[in-house]
């Protein structure tokens, strides 16, 4: 069947690799083009593409506006496949559709063209959620000018319709199932798991996955990993373990194992905690093993994370009315109204949500508003008070958190939550806390562990948080912006209660103190004179005046001890600390009279107006409890220029935007957050069970010390169980390591010469680590164009329009592409097979000696803290070159001063070679050669 429109079938598919000369190809001509040409076909159109910005960007083209000429490929996927994995560019459709990786520009515009006529025939077979609502929508997006409107109603009639929907079918948000409410599962019980049962469960679940029976290492795992799920003897004192196993172990199936044991006996969860986002949806897909049906599985485990990454139904139904009257982004709403039909729970951050669909057509652009505003960022949740309630993403996710068997959660989440909840525990309530569960506890990434405790328990007074302030509690003050403040959610439940009436106007009326619109533009102008308002940004602009007379500004900013402190700056701080009490005073005591309202009206008052009071209290506990007095305190301390509290390091930065001050702050975090994190989520467990494939560290005389240290561990009374298990994989054959000896690492010139030729002599699937962005853009410049010239494609972070995992499935999904990225990248990816087989860093990792890092420096060890740290990184890099027993590959570091004990944490079996560039590159064009180029040997 060919369901293309006639105006698609006169439109040639372009597609243009990534270069300054990268190479353009028209699959109608089946030929290369001419940077000219594909510039004037793309412009002129009709032109079908795989992401219109993305190939605009790359023809040096001003980014386009959605065109009924332009059909983006990418748009079509997202209409017939909602909810659905695929790289977006023209190989990851090809992938995704089962066709073969087209290599090179010609090969990859036929693909694309065969991609869409497959999605338009997989439409009109089986349209989702059904023929009825997805022809309402094709309706509405073609009366919008939609370029694939004609294409998609002729697919969608192609077979026979039902009764018409009724309207435009873009009111998702009425067919969404709601969530039901269960009685509490009670404390959990306290039946231990031993060693032989999770050995047995293991072997269980890999034979329902259908691989072979256990290795022998990753039996020993699950059997060691029971200790954490035995009853602890005392209270604070969990049963805490600390296991390193590396790549290719399979950890992950390791731990559930025992923990899905001790979930089912005992309940009501154990909770999963990673570091990213990807590995989230890792173990939810391997627990398939032990929920296979569906339906049990959305019951049993459960992704968790913060409020601010799911879709807000009230947000998405307020964009697309405004989108219908002509306000906003149609095509873009009515896609992401169609993900939400689909959704398995709303996440748009790392869930099932398209990363790349807003970014399809530039920055910025209302699609990309719309996305951002389709969450809830600002704290503005009315709760039980919304339309939208019963059928909340979040609250679906909150309830079934409390009933499943595995929640699956991140660090973030886990740490911001139990700070949250202890100091509501502390004023004595409990009420709606999901710590309260948190007795036992997975982290796994657990060489995260102390970053995500550093973030979660520092506290920060800047322009942005402290507008963020104002805006929760005045809400949308001009330009039309939407949202609800403290006010609006709260001034019709008060009823007749006149002293909270006057607590809530007094808070609303002294936060004219916090900075308002503009607040960015009046405290550090591109031109003209400082012009603040408000005591805080009169405090943010005595911020920078200090900074600029202590500190010398870097690529991203400036940074300077906030004492001693100039006069000015001690000044206006007294003035900020003052008006945030005058904010702080009144928000306490509305906090007050709506716990009193709760109380005496509770014979009356309905669920719905309990649930919204309840709602302003959890806010009101997080910034007039949490926030505000955290803020006074800093202020305070810098106004008396008392001396440094040897468990804080408070500091000045600024951040800085394509070379000027977009924000200031004052900042405070612990020098070892360890102790926060020890109380708040450590000691309380009853088990905690600590893992990663490099958590040990060889270069010291006990390996486990600073793991102990980091995690918290080193806090208890006694010493943690410690694992250590090898990966199975044979480094010494598949691997090699070299350190180039004659490449200036500071000459960007020199540094990018020996890439380009490092990728080329591995045939691409080469992917560049940089510990500065600068350098990273000055790389991708000068090599861009060569690599392409030579048919090989160059994705890079900060310089693509593409958030990392996105430009880590473009680069798993071509072989011999190319990937330039920071710290992000090297965390993130996972990709196994020959699309990465090289790996080079431009110089060795260390940790920026910034303010805070010194201070840690100095507690943790001087120079040893340095070289740990940097230990954990070059492994954590490696460990993402062997992803599985066949794969090989090449770890190249550019610094000939780089330390060999730096080395000493890659696998056993791993040397490190000194050679010159030259020679580097020839061992790695030799040990990386395969029998037919650009073809990978077979798996097994």
């Amino acid at each position: 069947m060919n369901a293309l429109s006639p105006a698609l079938d006169l439109a040639p598919a372009l597609v243009v690799l990534p270069g300054p000369r990268a190479g353009a190809a028209d699959a109608e001509r089946a030929e290369s083009l001419r940077a000219p040409d594909a510039r004037d076909l793309f412009e002129r159109g009709p032109v079908l593409v795989a992401h219109a910005a993305m190939t605009a960007r790359r023809l040096a083209l001003h980014p386009p506006q959605r065109s009924p000429r332009t059909f983006d490929a990418l748009e079509l996927f997202a209409f017939v496949r909602p909810a659905k994995f695929c790289a977006p560019s023209a190989a990851g459709l090809a992938q995704t559709l089962g066709l073969p990786e087209p290599k090179g520009a010609p090969a990859q515009a036929r693909a694309l063209r065969q991609a869409c006529l497959l999605l338009l025939e997989e439409l009109a077979r089986t349209p989702q959620p059904n023929r009825e609502e997805a022809l309402a929508q094709a309706e509405t997006l073609a009366r919008g000018g939609w370029a694939w409107g004609a294409a998609v109603i002729s697919a969608l009639r192609s077979a026979p319709v039902g009764n018409a929907f009724r309207g435009s079918g873009l009111d998702v948000w009425s067919r969404i199932a709601e969530w039901e409410d269960q009685a509490p599962p009670g404390e959990a019980g306290s039946r231990p798991i031993a060693g032989p049962e999770a050995a047995q469960r293991l072997s269980e679940l890999l034979h329902r996955a259908g691989l072979d029976e256990a290795r022998p290492s990753q039996a020993e795992f699950a059997s060691e990993a029971a200790y954490a799920f035995q009853p602890r003897d005392k209270e604070g004192e969990p049963r805490m373990m600390l296991a390193e196993a590396g790549t290719g172990i399979g950890k992950t199936m390791g731990y559930l194992a025992p923990a899905s044991l001790w979930a089912e006996a005992n309940g009501p969860a154990v909770w999963v905690s990673t570091y990213t986002r990807a590995l989230q949806r890792q173990i939810e897909r391997e627990s398939h093993a032990i929920y296979p049906d569906e339906k049990t599985r959305a019951r049993k485990a459960v992704v968790r994370k913060g409020r601010e990454n799911y879709l807000c139904l009230l947000n998405l139904q307020d964009a697309v009315n405004a989108a219908q009257l002509g306000n906003g982004d149609l095509v873009g709403l009515t896609l992401a109204a169609r993900w939400a039909r689909a959704s398995r729970d709303g996440d748009m951050t790392g869930g099932d949500f398209p990363a790349w669909l807003p970014t399809l057509f530039g920055l910025p652009t209302p699609m990309q508003a719309s996305a951002a505003n389709l969450v809830d960022r600002r704290g503005e949740c009315v709760h039980a008070g919304c339309p939208h309630y019963r059928t909340c993403f979040v609250e679906k996710a909150i309830r079934g958190s409390r009933r499943a068997d595995l929640v699956i959660a991140n660090h973030a989440l886990v740490l911001t939550q139990a700070a949250f909840d202890g100091a509501r525990a502390a004023r004595g309530s409990k009420a709606d806390s999901e710590t309260a569960h948190l007795k036992r506890l997975v982290f796994d990434e657990g060489h995260h562990l102390f970053e995500a405790a550093d973030s979660a328990f520092s506290a920060a007074i800047s322009g942005a948080e402290a507008a963020e302030l104002r805006r929760w509690l005045r809400g949308p003050e001009g330009r039309g912006r939407r949202g609800r403040g403290l006010e609006a959610r709260l001034m019709d439940v008060l009823g007749d209660a006149d002293e909270a009436k006057r607590a809530l106007l007094a808070a609303l009326h002294a936060a004219a103190a916090l900075p308002g619109e503009g607040w960015s533009g009046r405290i550090a102008p591109a031109t003209g004179e400082v012009n603040p308002i408000g005591a805080i940004e009169s405090f943010l602009v005595a911020v920078l005046e200090q900074l600029r007379a202590r500190a010398a500004p870097s690529e991203v900013g400036m940074e300077c001890a906030a004492r001693p402190a100039l006069d000015l700056v001690r000044d206006t701080a007294r003035e900020a600390a003052a008006a945030l009490a005058r904010i702080e005073a009144p928000l306490l005591a509305l906090a007050r009279h709506l716990e009193d309202l709760l109380d005496a009206e509770a014979a009356t008052l309905g669920p719905s107006e309990r649930a919204r009071i309840e709602g302003a209290l959890r806010g009101l506990d997080r910034r007039a409890r949490m926030t505000l007095p955290a803020w006074r305190s800093m202020l305070r301390a810098i106004d008396e220029d008392a001396e440094d509290d040897p468990d804080f390091v408070d500091w000045f930065d600024a951040t800085f935007l394509y070379g000027r001050v977009v924000d200031a702050a004052c900042r405070r975090h612990w020098v070892d957050p360890t102790e926060p994190l020890t109380n708040a989520v450590i000691a309380p467990a009853h088990g905690v069970l600590v893992t990663s494939a490099t958590l040990a560290d060889p270069g010291l005389d006990d390996p486990f010390a600073l793991a102990e240290m980091r995690t918290g561990a080193a806090r208890l009374p006694d010493r943690p169980k410690t694992l250590k298990l090898a990966s199975p994989f044979d480094y010494a054959a598949n691997a090699r390591a070299f350190v180039v000896t004659d490449v200036g690492k500071d000459d960007p010139r020199q540094v990018a010469a020996a890439m380009r030729e490092l990728f080329l002599a591995a045939g691409g699937g080469g992917l560049g680590l940089f510990t500065a962005i600068r350098r990273l853009r000055a790389v991708h410049e000068r090599i861009a164009a060569p690599l392409a010239d030579k048919g090989l494609a160059l994705y890079a972070q900060h310089v693509d329009a593409l958030e990392v995992g996105a430009l880590v499935d473009i680069f798993r999904a071509e072989e011999d592409a190319c990937l330039l990225g920071t710290d992000a990248v090297r965390d993130g990816v996972d990709v196994p097979g020959r699309s990465l087989r090289l790996l080079v860093f431009d110089r060795v990792p260390w940790p920026r000696p910034d303010i805070l890092h010194k201070a840690r420096r100095v507690r943790f060890g001087g120079k040893g803290y340095d070289d740990s740290i940097a230990r954990g990184r070059i492994a954590q890099a490696f460990g993402r070159l062997i992803r599985r027993a066949d794969d090989k590959g090449v770890f190249v570091m550019l610094d000939a001063a780089a330390p060999t004990r730096l080395f000493s944490s890659l696998p056993p079996g791993v040397e490190i070679q000194r050679m010159g560039l030259v020679e580097a590159i020839e061992a790695t064009a030799e040990f990386l050669k395969t029998d037919e180029p650009g073809v990978a040997p077979p798996e097994g």
